[in-house]
């Protein structure tokens, strides 16, 4: 599927002075809906509205914390990590990935929630589209239909949910 051409100067500009996009999304705002992948009572895992390739997800905490080192206790990192680990692994099986990138981007400048970028390197792409250049929304996104983006999601949430995987307990 060919990228296409997206406004990036307006997501930055809603960034940067409209609400937070994943409070918005957890309290029903359907301007800010997402298709979720799983979520509990702490984190949720959800497909990107822009994907830059198939699968593209954040993970995240549900409660609004802005800082990794300040905000979270050692333990809360670790379970978000063990979501982030165990949709890596989900992601893997359904789109039969080279390699999981992981990044953490945002700034109290903008998307200030803490979140957690995970998305599928498709096998076979030339180095020169990999790495910061396959996550660049400035390289054109993906557009999916809701349709695709919500059987994707469904696939996503059962090879996620299929997985044994022993959560950390709550401190």
């Amino acid at each position: 599927m060919a990228r296409q051409a997206f406004d990036l100067a307006g997501l930055v500009n809603r960034s940067r002075t409209g609400p937070c996009f994943i409070c918005r999304m957890l309290a029903g705002d359907p301007a800010y809906r997402h298709h979720i992948i799983a979520q509990d009572d702490f984190f949720v895992a959800f497909l990107s509205k822009y994907p830059t390739m198939a699968g593209y997800a954040i993970v995240c905490p549900k409660a609004h914390i802005e800082d990794l080192a300040d905000g979270l206790s050692p333990d809360d990192y670790l379970r978000l990590q063990a979501v982030v680990h165990r949709l890596s692994r989900a992601l893997k099986q359904v789109f039969d990935a080279e390699r999981i990138y992981v990044l953490s981007l945002g700034s109290q400048s903008g998307n200030s929630h803490i979140h957690w970028h995970v998305t599928p390197l498709p096998k076979g792409v030339p180095y020169e589209q990999q790495q910061y250049h396959a996550l660049m929304a400035e390289n054109g996104v993906l557009k999916f239909s809701d349709a695709e983006m919500a059987a994707m999601a469904a696939r996503i949430s059962t090879a996620f949910e299929g997985l044994e995987y022993p959560l950390l307990a709550s401190p």
